[in-house]
């Protein structure tokens, strides 16, 4: 993917860490906003983002514009010593837009409106939706574009729209023309031979609406490929204005983690700043591991630096039962962040909301206030930040292991008519990076089509549909050197979702040494099935050996007793279940050490994870009890000032960050 060609975060960063979050002052008092400036000074807040949800304020009647509370805003942040990352406010669209306009509102696929009321309540094909955020965006740019406060364009936040309307369908089949050029070439792409779907005029194409039965999942595929790219041209149209106004000014928006609707390998190509929300749960003993994915997948697409946007300083109010986190986890997972690449720790929201849907969701104030555990938590997180910036901004992370990921392979398999719904490609994903972690590896990210030759060991997890220049591409990557590992139900169908002839595309059998794949053998929930050496789940294949691989490990038992479960050929492994948890980590930590790949330290204790950035080690305790780790050498402790030889103690939920 090419690199963002606008300015860069070390634009807005200029060798410090951002800190602070989403504020929201149009909730309260005018009063309230000069003990918000002294609070945010107090924590060593120096970035806020004003106006995500401010729509109705700005606009509050058509045309209308009310800039003067946002112009004081601006001057109080700027006088105060604090940044401000403006933000267009065309997510959550004012009520008036879908009552006078009804076709700026988005249709489910059922055919149901989505009415005003919440947020992201609109059309992304909308042409009365763009038109009206083109104006909103063009006459904020004109007015703080050369405020001295501005250090950032926001933009929308969390796209995340999908619409079946009319309005979108024109648009849709527009797309499909530039897509494929004649009927003919779409009726092959989508295989409507099948159940007599044949289109003999565009006019007759849908969006993927509800049908009877089960729908064709190329169509299903190129509708989700479609909205994606609708909603990069609403982003792009508001960071043409804005860049054309300010093009010193960089330009993000926020992806959501692991996002379904969105190719975010696309979408980072068009960006001046990577910026995720992160979420985890604070209940979940596996919850850093959920982060550090995140914020892996983050940092490569970014290919450097990136923005931790959003994160909860306490509980969130969206999931069955919203845990507050425990004390220290807040520090911890936002260290985590910084090791892993973050050059920017902020969070939803400055000031908890008394009112609305959030108000039970935390912000850096709490309720409790400014005498409240949380508040005091981000300041000394905020003080921590401060001290270590001056050696950790701008510094880039490296790894010797990729993990491929690519959201159309993810968008194919996610088909209704699927041999099995207990394979989830995220859950699958998540699972291999686990063990990876686990193993005390970092990973970088990569689409299959990137070059990989960086990488000593590069892991695929699921990839179920690959284009022919992915395939090529991991071919060229094992003939040059590269170790390859396969996960199951891999090279499976082309770019339109065809099943290649043989069930594997004969490239890769002959890369993995596999004769004929005679069955896929999926497995009930709980259900196993034995290997030599470890227990699979999930998932099993029927595979017949052409006697060419250098090693092999043997279903035991049932069905596939003595077929091949894992199949090495030279530096290409096929591994055709998902082993257990602990099974799966020593496979990838042995091959990862035949190709040459270990750990940051050895004999790191379970729940220690080490991590370098530049020069630095970040070594995070995310354990509840005192652990003491081997750090052979003498090193300065960033965060306490101490020097440290040989080794350091750290507490529960602990952190430290060593110079050599």
């Amino acid at each position: 993917m090419p690199k963002p060609q606008g300015p860069a975060l070390s634009d807005a960063t200029r060798g410090r860490l951002l800190f602070g979050g989403d504020y929201n002052p149009e909730q309260w008092p005018e009063e309230v906003w000069h003990e918000d400036v002294r609070l945010m000074k107090d924590a060593g807040v120096n970035s806020v983002t004003l106006g995500v949800f401010s729509w109705s304020r700005l606009e509050p009647e058509p045309g209308a514009r009310e800039f003067g509370w946002l112009d004081r805003l601006m001057d109080l942040m700027h006088d105060s010593g604090i940044g401000v990352v403006l933000a267009t406010p065309t997510s959550s669209p004012p009520p008036w837009m879908g009552r006078l306009h009804p076709d700026t509102l988005p249709v489910t696929e059922d055919g149901r409106t989505e009415w005003w009321g919440g947020r992201q309540h609109f059309s992304h094909s909308s042409a009365t939706y763009r038109r009206y955020a083109a104006a909103i965006t063009e006459d904020l740019a004109a007015r703080y574009g050369g405020h001295p406060g501005l250090t950032m364009w926001h933009i929308n936040n969390e796209y995340c729209t999908f619409d079946h309307g009319d309005e979108a369908a024109a648009s849709f089949r527009r797309w499909l023309r530039e897509r494929y050029g004649t009927l003919d070439a779409l009726n092959e792409a989508w295989g409507t031979a099948f159940w007599s779907q044949g289109y003999d005029t565009w006019d007759g194409i849908l969006p993927a609406r509800q049908p009877h039965y089960m729908r064709n999942p190329s169509q299903v595929l190129d509708f989700r490929r479609f909205t994606s790219d609708m909603l990069l041209e609403c982003f792009v149209a508001e960071r043409d204005i804005v860049r054309r106004h300010t093009p010193h000014i960089p330009v993000t928006s926020n992806f959501m983690p692991l996002w379904f609707g969105q190719d975010a390998w696309r979408w980072a190509g068009e960006e001046d700043v990577v910026s995720v929300d992160l979420y985890p749960d604070p209940r979940d003993p596996l919850g850093a591991q959920d982060g550090a994915l995140v914020q892996d997948m983050t940092r490569s697409q970014a290919r450097g630096p990136w923005m931790l946007m959003e994160q909860a300083a306490g509980p969130v109010n969206w999931r069955g039962v919203n845990h507050p986190k425990p004390r220290g986890l807040n520090r911890l997972w936002s260290l985590q962040a910084v090791a892993r690449g973050a050059d920017a720790v902020c969070y939803f929201q400055w000031r908890q909301s008394r009112q609305g849907a959030e108000k039970f969701h935390s912000g850096m104030v709490s309720h409790a206030g400014e005498q409240g555990r949380t508040y005091q938590e981000v300041k000394q997180l905020g003080a921590d930040l401060a001290r270590i910036a001056p050696e950790v901004s701008g510094r880039h992370s490296t790894a010797d292991v990729a993990v491929l990921h690519d959201w159309h392979a993810w968008w194919a398999g996610a088909q209704d008519g699927r041999l099995s719904h207990e394979v989830e490609h995220a859950d699958v994903l998540r699972t291999w990076h686990r063990a990876l972690w686990q193993a005390h590896l970092t990973t970088d990210f990569a689409h299959p089509e990137h070059d990989l030759t960086a990488y000593r060991l590069v892991v695929v997890p699921q990839l179920y549909l690959l284009t022919d220049a992915a395939i090529d591409n991991l071919l060229a990557y094992v003939r040059g050197g590269g170790t390859l590992v396969c996960g199951f139900l891999t090279g499976v169908a082309d770019q339109d979702d065809r099943v290649r002839e043989g069930g594997m595309d004969a490239r890769l059998r002959e890369l993995f040494g596999i004769r004929t794949l005679h069955e896929w053998w999926p497995l009930d929930p709980g259900e196993g099935v034995a290997c030599e050496g470890f227990r699979g789940t999930l998932w099993s294949e029927e595979l017949e050996a052409d006697g060419t691989a250098d090693e092999t490990v043997a279903y035991k038992g049932g069905e596939l007793d003595g077929l091949p479960a894992v199949l090495r050929k030279g530096g290409a492994w096929y591994v055709s279940t998902l082993p257990e948890p602990d099974a799966l980590r020593d496979l990838l930590a042995r091959i990862a050490t035949g190709a040459g790949v270990r750990p940051v330290l050895d004999g790191l204790p379970e729940q220690i994870e080490a991590v370098r950035r530049g020069e630095l080690l970040f070594v995070l305790n995310h354990g509840r009890e005192p652990v003491t780790v081997e750090v052979p050498g003498t090193h300065r402790d960033l965060l306490t000032g101490a020097d440290v030889t040989d080794r350091v103690t750290l507490g529960r939920y602990d952190a430290a960050i060593l110079r050599p």
